[in-house]
């Protein structure tokens, strides 16, 4: 909308469907979002109002909360459903705290999509051919883009801890300081955002799929999790002597009741279980570990005050607010009822059947299909409205015959 209109206080209004729009841009059928499919209003946070610092001409991006026209939030928003997660930990009288990992890769635009993604020409005319995790050299000629996001993350507040070359082709991650749950997810999504601007800018396309390339790791969203007391802003997972408390063991046992449930929230396209089927430091499993990256949820070597779980099953494809929400009101759900959680593996281990997740986007819309606890604490409206928004994802995905099947299954009697 114009500025004029924007700083008149003009109501912005969304049709109520638009939130289950699929990737390909259709829609489930009209009840799963109101048979009227009347109007949301799309009202802007003032902290998230910024300039776009990429672009020739003066243009702002407000991140908005969709609210029913009666005042309340809709149930079918993502950003909403994270903020009533963040609530009932209010209510308790306790703050989550989360980090994000995000990891993408950077390529030359890819016109013909039968084809693989292909790494720039680097400075010395060749392309990267996967030698480069942890490199700090610059032959990759991603210098000038790289300098232009730093810039960008600069100009939107965007604090970065660390930035580095991970280990696929042309492959990179950023950590994101830890804070507010809601504020990491809104920057996670400034930052996908900026990222695909700036690369439009310099020839070049980013690519948060979960796994773009075969035969090379695939990209996640690791979210670092830990609880602090509102009053006193300590460490809940951490008692006076920096030993692991009964509230931590009951996040972990929260955190594994719900994450085969919640396996279609975190991993939510065809593409996500590429990257899972492959589980190299991609682990597809419930368990949990000290510092072991085979395990789904890790928790990494740190002093008592920084104790937290790290969620490792999340993709990069992955809507950071939902899957934020999710593994939260996994670990609030956990400290409310005192599960606990399995024994810890360490070590080569295999993960036993109680603790192993869907492996195929089908499998993973049953088990979600399923789940009392989803409509819990997701509410019933959302559940099966995003049921049926992936469902016709998948169909649409089992329309097209791959070339992998043309050319192995053809010559078949």
């Amino acid at each position: 909308m114009t500025a004029e209109g924007f700083l008149e206080g003009r109501r912005l209004q969304l049709a109520r469907g638009v939130l289950l729009q699929c990737i390909m841009g259709g829609y489930p059928p009209a009840r799963f979002y109101g048979s009227d499919d009347g109007d949301l209003a799309l009202v802007a946070d003032p902290a998230q109002i910024h300039r776009l610092p990429w672009s020739d001409e003066p243009r702002a991006l407000a991140i908005c909360d969709a609210d029913e026209l009666t005042g309340e939030g809709s149930n079918l928003s993502t950003r909403g459903q994270l903020k009533k997660v963040i609530a009932r930990y209010a209510a308790r009288g306790l703050a989550p705290v989360v980090a994000t990992e995000l990891e993408f890769f950077v390529f030359v635009p890819n016109t013909d999509p039968t084809q693989p993604f292909q790494p720039p020409v680097g400075l010395d005319g060749r392309r990267e051919d996967g030698h480069s995790a942890f490199s700090i050299s610059s032959n990759n000629g991603l210098r000038p883009f790289f300098s232009e996001v730093y810039k960008c993350m600069a100009a939107l507040d965007l604090p970065r801890d660390t930035f580095m070359h991970e280990m696929g082709v042309s492959q990179f991650e950023i950590n994101l300081l830890h804070g507010d749950p809601l504020l990491l997810a809104d920057q996670t999504f400034l930052f996908k955002h900026l990222l695909k601007e700036v690369a439009l800018k310099h020839g070049l396309t980013v690519v948060c799929m979960a796994k773009p390339l075969a035969h090379t790791p695939g990209s996640s969203m690791h979210i670092h999790q830990s609880v602090v007391d509102i009053n006193s802003g300590k460490n809940v997972f951490s008692d006076a002597d920096g030993q692991p408390t009964a509230m931590f063991r009951h996040f972990i046992g929260g955190q594994q009741a719900g994450m085969a449930d919640f396996t279609a929230l975190f991993a939510p396209n065809v593409n996500s279980y590429q990257r899972l089927c492959h589980p190299f430091a991609s682990p597809n499993n419930a368990c949990w570990s000290h510092d072991n990256r085979a395990a789904g949820l890790r928790i990494p070597a740190s002093s008592p005050v920084a104790r937290r779980v790290e969620n490792r099953l999340p993709g990069a494809d992955a809507n950071p607010y939902l899957a934020i929400a999710a593994s939260l009101a996994a670990g609030l759900y956990g400290i409310e009822h005192e599960l606990e959680p399995t024994a810890a593996i360490q070590g080569e281990f295999e993960v036993p059947d109680n603790l192993s997740l869907p492996c195929t986007l089908h499998a993973a819309l049953e088990r979600l299909k399923r789940s009392q606890l989803a409509k819990e604490l997701f509410g019933k409206e959302f559940i099966e409205g995003y049921i049926a928004s992936k469902t016709m994802e998948l169909t649409s995905f089992f329309d097209e015959i791959t070339p992998w099947e043309r050319r192995v299954l053809a010559a078949q009697a």
